[in-house]
């Protein structure tokens, strides 16, 4: 909305407002500092350690804080952390932490991290999110069970308040890591109390970040309120964050134009136009793409052909221009624009760069044929998953019509609960899934490591050698070209032998009332973060 009509309709609505109160307003009323904000399914967890979802981590980001906590620019601010140094060859980080506090009053110490770091790792814990940690020395080995004392990991404690970390190759963006939730610290007395449940009850969260969660009513809401122990509290304006658990779009719509929310973070795309001309909408970019997974070990998705012919015989171009409608960007490549590139001011990718071909019908059903199914004949029928977001269907239709019309093959779209979904995933009991993946921090690293032979979050358990000898020569790169052009040419291969095909890029479009001020919608990482934030 731009300046001059917004200026307008706010003349219009005090005019009216003044017309149809019975009173003016005194000096002394004051606004209730509440936002009511709807972030869809219900979360898995809201234990860092085991959480991989942004539901989660946004929550996660509002109840607890890491040593730093990314500002209102994306880039990292001083949180637990009131300091640090970094060593000449960028291995070591000394951080020297601020007097803070639990919620429970007792005091945040760097044998906190020490503690939740290692739990992280720890084979038991069984984080899909370890490798986040791989960085640090040993770290990769203590996880896989070759070193067993803990005390030979790199991150130890001096004191209360130095906090030691010793890397085994420098990492760019290992500073911004620190600000995601699988690097939060976890208040161990709390985890050894009740280690399965003291992340799912108010009673037993005990958190150090801007709000406490007072209430959680499961499938229906969190209530969170301003912790008056946070050590940055005079920044906090909000007393109190609802947050409501409603994964149907059209349902959230209904109640934030009803004013039941302030907030909705997933505006249905068959309204999306609407919203946009009443200037209701709001974008903000988004560090995150939309892609389908094939899952490699089951025929026909295990030929290269197969995935490069369903790839070819979808418009791109008419899926954002006609379906989605929100902005977004047909994908030609992996890793979105926006995404950091070798220096300062610069980006990995080009909108305009393709890794891949667009709609191509006759290559498509050229590469079919070759595969064995000429005109569709013989393909099984695909079953395609997804989550049940209602902006996930229309798209989802959209592609399996294109499958039909360009390569004659059926398809069957089977809609999951959020956490059946990634169970679904996770035991590999899929053959096409639809995924979204937003960036943990903002470097090709993270798009490019989900695939790497037996990464956790390598779903379509697809493996490549030259491609793991790209990404480990990034890592060791000391030169920022040279790691780019190993990201780059390791990208290349993922696109050539397509284990994800992609769709599009996003944006984040999304409905807020104009009276709330100061809520950053981050690019990576988390849909939103409240601490700033407050009703005007």
């Amino acid at each position: 909305m731009n300046k001059l009509t917004r200026l307008f309709i706010y003349i219009v609505l005090v005019v009216l407002a003044a017309g149809c109160s019975p009173s003016k307003p005194t000096p002394n009323q004051t606004v209730q500092q509440t936002i009511r904000y709807n972030i869809g399914a219900e979360p898995a967890t809201l234990d860092p350690a085991l959480s991989t979802g942004v539901t989660e981590q946004t929550l996660e980001n509002a109840l607890l804080e890491g040593l730093v906590r990314m500002d209102r620019d994306g880039k990292p601010s001083p949180g637990i952390a009131k300091s640090w140094e970094v060593s000449e060859d960028g291995k070591t980080y000394i951080f020297t932490l601020r007097e803070s506090t639990w919620t429970d009053g007792e005091p945040l110490t760097a044998e906190d991290f020490v503690y939740s770091w290692r739990r992280v790792l720890d084979p038991e814990t069984a984080s899909l999110y370890a490798y986040q940690l791989y960085y640090l020395v040993n770290g990769e080995a203590f996880n896989a069970g070759k070193v067993k004392d803990p005390a030979e990991v790199g991150v130890r404690a001096e004191g209360k308040d130095k906090l030691i970390v010793t890397l085994t190759e420098p990492v760019p963006y290992f500073l911004s890591l620190t600000a995601f939730p699988t690097l939060f610290p976890v208040n161990k007395k709390a985890v050894d109390k009740d280690g399965a449940g003291w992340a799912q009850n108010p009673a037993t969260f005990t958190g150090n970040g801007p709000f406490k969660l007072t209430a959680w009513e499961h499938n229906k809401q969190f209530i969170l309120e301003k912790n008056e122990r946070y050590w940055d509290q005079e920044s906090v304006r909000l007393k109190s964050l609802v947050v409501t658990l409603v994964d149907d779009s059209n349902t959230e719509l209904a109640m934030f134009e009803s004013g039941q929310i302030d907030i909705a973070e997933t505006p249905p795309y068959r309204e999306v136009e609407r919203l946009a001309k009443s200037n209701l909408l709001k974008l903000s970019p988004d560090l995150s793409n939309e892609f389908y997974m094939f899952n490699t070990n089951l025929p026909p998705f295990d030929d290269v052909r197969v995935r490069q012919a369903l790839s070819l015989a979808i418009d791109r171009e008419a899926m954002v221009s006609k379906v989605t409608m929100g902005g977004e960007k047909a994908a030609y490549a992996f890793v979105p624009p926006g995404v950091n590139g070798p220096a300062p001011g610069q980006e990995f990718r080009s909108l305009d760069e393709k890794l891949i071909a667009g709609f191509n019908p006759a290559e498509a059903r050229k590469l079919l044929a070759e595969a064995g199914y000429p005109e569709g004949r013989g393909f099984p029928k695909v079953k395609l998953l997804l989550s049940n977001n209602q902006n996930h269907r229309p798209v989802a239709e959209a592609i399996t019509g294109m499958w039909k019309e360009t390569l004659g093959i059926e398809a069957e779209i089977i809609e999951q609960e959020y956490k059946v979904y990634f169970r679904t995933l996770d035991e590999r009991d899929y053959q096409v899934a639809r995924v979204g993946w937003n960036a943990d921090y903002n470097d090709p690293m993270t798009f490019l490591d989900l695939w790497e032979t037996d990464g956790p979050n390598n779903q379509a358990d697809w493996s490549n050698e030259e491609y793991d000898r790209l990404l480990e020569e990034a890592r060791l790169a000391k030169d920022p070209r040279a790691r780019m052009d190993a990201f780059l040419r390791a990208e290349k291969i993922l696109m050539d032998e397509q284990p994800v095909m992609p769709v599009y890029y996003y944006t984040n479009p999304y409905l807020e009332n104009d009276n709330i001020q100061g809520v950053i919608h981050p690019s990576f990482a988390f849909f939103a973060d409240f601490k700033w934030a407050s009703v005007n």
